[in-house]
């Protein structure tokens, strides 16, 4: 089942006068036609996720009447152009330590309306353990908690009834709130779609099969709540 939806909030921000870190908003501009544009963190200083597949977003652009950019925009965290952007997705292998300005401006942009996918590169359990290390830091009083799948994340634009995982069995994504919203949403297993991806795998990972529609229905969600 396919629902098709008008985003009408959370779009991208091009031409905005930047902002400081302490007073800067993802706001909604009042014209809905304007490009939905997706950041691709560049973060620990020079980390990037380069083994994601952007699908999802021209996905998003045939099965709704939204006007999806064909690609990703490469965004430093700790970077005020962090706030053009509605959505962004942050990926890897590896270890790896945010600098304390990029934990500062990953909170803000999570709690003044941005939000985040990410996902651990080939299920490295090294960036997975850094990751959930790092949001430790920057939300010492929260943690990541399943969603179930009845949860309208999943009705967006596919009806999805499970995450099915490469290798063997289903899986359920996490998330954060701040004030009832999802902000945040992660997976360890990688939400890569790497095989859309020009010189990139998995390399043995667990990957999540159906990412594709899964970062559909995640960026539709987003944008819409």
């Amino acid at each position: 089942m396919k629902t098709f939806i008008v985003v009408a909030a959370m779009l991208s921000m091009v031409g905005a006068e930047p902002q400081s870190i302490v007073t800067a908003r993802v706001e909604q501009p009042a014209d809905t036609h304007e490009r939905i544009q997706c950041a691709n963190l560049v973060y620990a200083g020079t980390k990037s996720s380069v083994c994601i597949s952007d699908t999802f977003l021209m996905t998003l652009d045939e099965e709704t009447n939204n006007d999806a950019d064909a690609g990703f925009t490469p965004v430093k965290l700790r970077s005020e152009d962090l706030y053009q952007y509605p959505f962004a997705v942050m990926t890897g292998e590896g270890n790896f330590t945010l600098l304390e300005e990029e934990r500062r401006n990953l909170k803000a942009y999570l709690t003044r309306g941005g939000f985040l996918l990410a996902s651990a590169g080939c299920s490295s359990p090294e960036w997975n353990r850094s990751f959930r290390r790092e949001f430790k830091k920057i939300f010492p009083d929260a943690e990541l908690n399943k969603i179930d799948m009845e949860h309208a994340l999943f009705k967006t634009v596919f009806d999805i009834p499970n995450v099915r995982l490469k290798r063997h069995g289903t899986t359920l994504l996490e998330g954060f709130e701040i004030d009832g919203r999802i902000v945040l949403i992660y997976t360890a297993e990688g939400l890569n779609d790497t095989g859309n991806v020009k010189g990139c795998c998995c390399c043995g990972g667990n990957e999540v099969k159906n990412s594709r529609e899964i970062n559909t229905n995640i960026l539709a969600y987003a944008l819409t709540h």
